[in-house]
């Protein structure tokens, strides 16, 4: 599953599978913890991570949903490319 992201040590991840992967979202991972936020509404549609941590991969998902929903897309073709980190 390719890195987009990596930043404060959560490690941003997205693949695309046309079967199996809709809605459109990425993988966020901070030590054991890992969710899965949906691109378009930025929820939690798996898993948990601390509040905190929570908070700090929305507010990048933010900055960055143009950027995550190109990757999207990108990805149907096995390309992407790399999301600055928030800091």
């Amino acid at each position: 599953m390719p890195e987009i992201s990596r930043f404060l040590g959560i490690i941003i991840r997205m693949y695309f599978d046309a079967v199996e992967h809709n809605p459109p979202h990425f993988h966020a991972y901070y030590g054991e913890f890992e969710a899965v936020f949906a691109i378009d509404t930025l929820e939690v549609i798996n898993g948990k991570l601390p509040a905190r941590i929570t908070g700090l991969v929305v507010e990048w998902a933010e900055m960055h949903k143009k950027e995550l929903k190109h990757n999207w897309d990108l990805l149907k073709e096995d390309k992407f490319k790399k999301i600055k980190p928030l800091v």
